[in-house]
């Protein structure tokens, strides 16, 4: 069986066990390769074939450096799509049902899913038994849908929002937890069954499919806005990686739906989600993990001595209302400080918009280092909702400052380097990808306070 070069953008076609199992193989030795080279040349980090076995890209990539999540997943993508066009050509020749081919984004099963492809043979349509029966399901699926894509895809959206609504509430108020399942599982179910569900009764065009899936992951977010499950400010932060689940969905519901012979594909998917995404989140709480601590560090230069500075960074004024349109919309800003006591066991205490943080002081080193925890946080923001205010999970507990510092370097002709550092731990997954966000809001804040300690100093020197 020949395999061409447009096979690897095309999904429709099948291919043979030996060149499956060929270029499977060559793929991940590149992938591999690739990211070995990527970790330790531009981030000095190693990494191994191991790697990939931890749960979540956990430990191997959140200990490092955000930035090397993002490019490892982006490096991922071409190889990932084209490992699912792949399988399911594959499973397309073994007359499988291709709705099989979402094991492939299961860690574990997706290796035991390549052996097995590499090892059954290829079969015709008329070695395949065929009962022309419809079965009881399909019976109620052709009931339920309507053969008009309008009415088809209306019944899509309808039961994909709904199931992803309750999807979304098991695992937020019944695990407690914002994981991998939420924010990549839920929009990537959404999409692939929104789509099986409208392409039910005969093959849509794969415009049309991807429209359904985005669609779908839209109104789904809408719905978590009008039910007071989340805010919009959260919702916007989600979106990248929602809908680019959603639409890796819908081009996999889309592969499933031009099946020519597969009419009962769509209802055993739809369960299959259903069912396994729960369990897939239950698995992950389960398993649990040990929130990694970050680092934030900004710092700027100030033209006055440190003595001066010194008395700012202890406790300031009231800082000007926000110009910066992240503070405006909602995100906890620093308004002011204030302290008690003086030296190891004073209590400074830094009033937000949404409440103060109290920072016991731990090292107390006048005017070089001033180091202190966090026993208390506010909440990181206030959502945008349509209700007069709602109390998401996430805002409690979910993101937590443990402590931070102030260091003050003093320079030549009489200036300072001011440098504030944070660190701080958060549940949410993946932990790469939130802590871009976290990363550039906490930057956002350091700045803040430190411009207001660099005019009161710079105003009082000068």
């Amino acid at each position: 069986m020949k395999t061409k070069l447009s096979d690897f953008w095309r999904i429709d076609g099948t291919i043979g066990r030996a060149p499956y199992a060929l270029i499977g193989l060559l793929l991940f030795a590149v992938k591999h390769n690739l990211d070995r080279f990527v970790a330790w040349k531009f981030f000095g980090r190693p990494w191994s074939v191991f790697s990939y076995l931890r749960p979540a890209i956990t430990q191997g990539i959140e200990a490092g450096p955000s930035s090397l999540f993002v490019t490892l997943l982006i490096l991922s993508l071409p190889f990932a799509f084209i490992g699912v066009l792949l399988t399911v050509k594959r499973l397309r020749a073994a007359h499988l049902p291709i709705w099989v081919a979402i094991l492939f984004f299961v860690p574990f099963v997706n290796l035991l899913l390549f052996a097995t492809l590499c090892v059954l043979p290829s079969r015709r349509a008329s070695e395949i038994p065929h009962d022309s029966r419809p079965s009881a399901i399909r019976t109620f699926f052709d009931w339920i849908i309507p053969d008009h894509p309008l009415g088809a895809a209306a019944i899509a959206l309808m039961l994909t929002i709904v199931a992803g609504l309750l999807i979304a509430k098991f695992s937020v108020d019944g695990l407690s937890t914002y994981g991998a399942g939420l924010f990549l599982g839920v929009p990537f179910a959404v999409g692939m069954v929104s789509v099986l569900i409208y392409g039910y009764h005969r093959p849509r065009g794969i415009a049309a499919c991807l429209g359904v899936a985005n669609l779908a992951v839209l109104l789904l977010a809408i719905a978590f806005l009008l039910v007071a499950f989340e805010g919009a400010i959260c919702l916007l932060m989600a979106a990248p990686i929602g809908v680019g689940a959603a639409n890796m969905g819908g081009l996999l519901g889309y592969a499933i739906q031009t099946r020519p012979w597969q009419q009962d594909d769509a209802p055993p998917v739809l369960f299959l989600l259903v069912f396994l995404l729960p369990c897939l989140m239950g698995a992950d709480a389960q398993i649990g993990k040990t929130p990694d601590l970050y680092a934030v560090r900004t710092s700027l230069d100030v033209d006055a001595p440190a003595s001066v500075v010194w008395r700012n960074v202890v406790s300031f004024s009231e800082l000007p209302p926000p110009e910066e349109m992240l503070f405006r919309i909602g995100i906890a800003y620093p308004m002011r400080a204030e302290i008690k006591g003086q030296g190891p066991g004073a209590v400074r205490y830094c009033q937000f918009s949404t409440g103060p943080f109290v920072e016991p002081i731990e090292v107390w080193d006048a005017p070089r280092l001033l180091k202190f925890t966090v026993t208390a946080n506010p909440a990181p923001m206030e959502e945008w909702t349509p209700y007069k205010e709602i109390h998401p999970r996430h805002l409690h507990g979910f993101l937590a400052s443990r402590g931070g510092q102030f260091r003050l370097i003093a320079l030549p002709g009489g200036r300072t380097r001011l440098e504030g550092t944070t660190w701080y731990a958060h549940h949410l997954e993946p932990g790469g990808y939130w802590k871009l966000w976290s990363d550039g809001i906490i930057h956002q804040i350091h700045l803040r306070v430190l411009r207001h300690v660099k005019a009161l100093s710079e105003r009082e020197v000068h």
